[in-house]
């Protein structure tokens, strides 16, 4: 990609990030939720930055072997173009560098991209939990296994 970049955020770009999580998640996390990510050990938050403007982002954890996937988000004018892919691909990267045994994500029951993206990189259903969200959707539990 022309005039691409990933790499980790800042406490710069929190209002950015949160601008983004606004635009593209029906719950947004606050930005003292982004701010608390920062600080926090075992988080990182990847941004793709697509010609100067951030086109997406992730959050993932890696505690004791297990990557959990916390938030993924595409800014809506970057959707269809591969943004969640790369981060994906390149959080999973990072992670198998460091051997994480599996990871683990929701995901809303409804949101069928995202869960075609997740089957794509391996991921398999693990569990459904019922009224997870709170306008009442389901969510997905799904499972990556490394090796």
């Amino acid at each position: 990609m022309t005039g691409e970049v990933i790499r980790p955020m800042t406490a710069e770009d929190l209002a950015q990030v949160h601008a983004l999580e606004c635009a593209a998640q029906q719950d947004p996390w606050s930005p003292e939720h982004f701010a608390a990510e920062l600080g926090n050990p075992f988080s990182r938050v990847d941004l793709c930055w697509r010609d100067g403007q951030l086109a997406g982002f992730i959050c993932t954890w890696l505690v004791a072997g297990e990557v959990q996937i916390q938030n993924v988000a595409t800014a809506p004018a970057f959707r269809r173009q591969g943004v969640a892919a790369r981060l994906l691909a390149t959080a999973l990267e990072r992670c198998r560098l460091s051997g994480f045994e599996s990871a683990w994500l929701e995901v809303r029951a409804g949101n069928m991209a995202a869960i075609s993206l997740y089957k794509h990189f391996g991921f398999r259903e693990a569990t459904r939990r019922p009224d997870y969200y709170p306008d009442g959707e389901d969510a997905l539990v799904m499972c990556l296994k490394n090796g």
